[in-house]
């Protein structure tokens, strides 16, 4: 994976994981054992599902970058599906507290999705490729 995709999902990741940890700590504090535990497992989820979908966007477009909008789509489409599916799998479950667990799921998913987008504009990922392949100079980069 190339460094900057690493410093995406890095970008992401640490805030999700300091919401995440909030909601552990408020959801305990509120509804007790069962609300740590759905916030353990949203939390988890999100960093899981949205790590791998960066992951398999990296994979769909490494060698064809024409199709990142529609590998991109095709990704945050099967990221959604999946998350409904746990949830219709989770509905009536007693394990945790499902309003903890859809709270925290929707909270993480928005908070990794802004931290995502804000760590791949920092990245300044270059879209230009040139003729000889030569690494851009660092005056390149600040253009």
């Amino acid at each position: 994976m190339p460094s900057h995709d690493a410093r995406i999902i890095r970008g992401a990741a640490i805030p999700t994981a300091v919401a995440g940890a909030v909601a552990l700590a408020i959801s305990t504090a509120v509804v007790g054992s069962k609300g740590l535990i759905g916030a353990l497992f949203a939390t988890l989820l999100v960093m899981a599902f949205f790590s791998f979908g960066q992951v398999a966007l990296d994979r769909l477009t490494r060698n064809n970058p024409q199709m990142m909008m529609a590998a991109g789509l095709l990704v945050y489409t099967t990221q959604i599906l999946l998350v409904a599916i746990v949830l219709a799998v989770f509905k009536d479950t007693s394990l945790f507290d499902t309003k903890v667990f859809g709270f925290t799921l929707l909270g993480c998913a928005l908070i990794w999705t802004a931290a995502q987008v804000r760590a791949a504009l920092k990245a300044k990922t270059l879209y230009v490729q040139t003729e000889s392949g030569d690494k851009p100079s660092d005056s390149e980069r600040q253009q």
